[in-house]
C-alpha cells in the first residue's frame, strides 16, 4: 500500500546521500588542493615551454625564425588593424624569454603568482596574435588567475620559503 505523505524514494534517501557523501570524499581525496595547484602549474607551462624552446638556436641566440615571425607572420589584431609587432626582434626575444622563464618558476614554484601573471599577460598578446585560438587562449588565462588567487599551494619553492622566511610564532 502506498502511502500518500511520504514523497517517493524517500526510504532510498539516507543510502544515495550515504553514496553521495562517500564520492565526494572520495574526490576530495584524490583532488587535494596543493596537487591540484601543482598540476594547474604544470599545465600551464607546457605549451608555453614548447613554444618558447623553439625559438632559441643556443644560449642567448634567437633563431632566424622565431624573429621571422614576429617579422612577416605575427599580427596585432586590434581596431583599424592588423598591424605588425614594433620592433620585431626585440619582441621575439622577449617573448622568447618568457617563454621559457616563466614556465620554469612555474614548475619550480617560485615567485608562482608574478610567473602567472607574466603568462596571463602573455595569452592576451597571444590572443590578439590569433584570434580564432581563444577557446585554448581561455583555459591558459583561467589557470593562471587561478594560480594568481590560490597561489601554488604547498608543493612549491615559494611556500619552502615561506616557511623560512616567516616562521610560524
Amino acid at each position: 500500500m502506498m502511502v500518500i505523505d511520504e514523497p517517493y524514494g524517500a526510504s532510498e534517501r539516507p543510502l544515495v546521500g550515504l553514496l553521495a557523501g562517500k564520492a565526494t570524499q572520495l574526490m576530495q581525496a584524490i583532488a587535494r588542493p596543493s596537487l591540484v595547484q601543482l598540476v594547474m602549474r604544470l599545465a600551464l607551462a607546457v605549451p608555453f615551454w614548447k613554444s618558447g624552446i623553439l625559438k632559441w638556436a643556443g644560449f642567448g641566440r634567437l633563431n632566424d625564425t622565431a624573429i621571422s615571425l614576429f617579422t612577416d607572420e605575427f599580427m596585432l589584431h586590434l581596431p583599424g588593424g592588423p598591424y605588425h609587432f614594433p620592433a620585431p626582434s626585440a619582441m621575439a626575444f622577449l617573448s622568447g624569454t618568457g617563454e621559457i622563464l616563466f614556465p620554469v618558476l612555474l614548475v619550480l614554484g617560485l615567485g608562482t603568482r608574478f610567473a602567472a601573471l607574466g603568462l596571463l599577460f602573455m595569452t592576451a598578446i597571444v590572443e590578439l596574435t590569433v584570434p580564432d585560438g581563444w577557446p585554448i587562449h581561455l583555459t591558459w588565462a583561467a589557470m593562471a588567475l587561478g594560480i594568481m588567487a590560490w597561489g601554488p599551494g604547498r608543493i612549491s619553492a615559494d611556500h619552502l620559503m615561506r616557511g623560512f622566511l616567516l616562521p610560524e610564532r
